[in-house]
């Protein structure tokens, strides 16, 4: 499993901008989703997978995510390590794009936090963040009403903004067409990619799905995806092999040509160009909880 289809969830911000909300576990609120706010996610208590887009990782407690409009996700519990109920595994916070927009034009000094929003399209984890302070400002926001949950809210957005380590998750950055009938042919030859991301699937083939020329194909699929043709390929493959090698004793050799690379010595130089360790490497690592992200 790359990409399964979300539960489509609705948010109502009628009466407000910005939604807090926290859950424990288990909880029905636990569970592949997605929705057009973006949203801001601490993680209190409990380890286990976490799911964006077609990313697949570890998480622990004090993790910190943003995820853009539409984007998919899901945190999972191991449940055969926590046995017990948890009172409040999440605080999160949910808000709009449109909102986003209306304070940048009002605010010129608000343009500063734009790269942070581009990022959110393939969701976002704050590396090195310190949960403490995420924990507290999330609680200002839980405690405040009206225009103070406002001011809150933006002390810590513009902390998120100056954070250095924001590491960009799943490879899918097209998981809402724009509107133009360009980004609408590019987001069905992702959709057909992700779906069958083991056939053997050219340039050619992805610009002829898409009707244009190759090179009109290429230089719209970068602009609009964050990555070129070749590379988003590898990428997806990749990650389903990181899943297979930790879910799965299939043998390399078996993974490498089931996720759609046509000889091993390819599968293992691009494999150790992205992940920094060879496949064996990642299961044994993996499995043994000495990563602390798995993919």
């Amino acid at each position: 499993m790359s990409v399964i289809v979300p539960e489509r969830e609705y948010v109502d911000l009628t009466s407000r901008g910005i939604r807090y909300l926290e859950h424990g576990w288990p909880s029905k609120l636990c569970r592949w989703h997605a929705h057009a706010e973006y949203e801001l996610h601490l993680v209190l208590e409990t380890s286990g997978r976490v799911f964006v887009g077609d990313y697949i990782g570890a998480f622990r407690p004090g993790d910190l995510f943003l995820t853009g409009p539409h984007v998919p996700h899901n945190w999972v519990t191991d449940a055969a390590a926590h046995a017990r109920p948890v009172a409040v595994r999440d605080m999160l916070v949910q808000f709009s794009g449109e909102s986003l927009d209306l304070l940048r034009q009002g605010f010129m000094e608000f343009s500063e936090t734009a790269p942070m929003w581009e990022l959110a399209q393939s969701g976002i984890q704050f590396e090195g963040f310190d949960p403490t302070f995420a924990r507290g400002h999330m609680q200002r926001i839980r405690d405040t009403r009206g225009a103070e949950r406002v001011a809150a809210f933006l002390r810590f957005v513009a902390r998120l903004s100056e954070h250095a380590e924001k590491r960009p998750l799943s490879v899918l950055r097209v998981v809402q067409p724009e509107g133009t009938a360009k980004h609408a042919r590019v987001a069905k030859v992702v959709d057909h990619i992700t779906g069958n991301f083991a056939e053997r699937f050219s340039l050619r083939d992805a610009a002829a799905m898409a009707g244009m020329t190759p090179a009109v194909f290429s230089h719209n699929f970068q602009r609009f995806t964050g990555n070129k043709f070749i590379e988003f390929i590898s990428r997806v493959r990749i990650g389903q092999a990181c899943s297979m090698l930790y879910a799965t004793d299939d043998h390399v050799v078996k993974i490498c040509y089931a996720v759609g690379f046509q000889n091993l010595a390819n599968f293992n130089r691009r494999f150790k160009k992205m992940k920094q360790m060879t496949p064996s490497d990642y299961r044994r690592k993996a499995r043994a909880g000495l990563l602390n992200r798995v993919l």
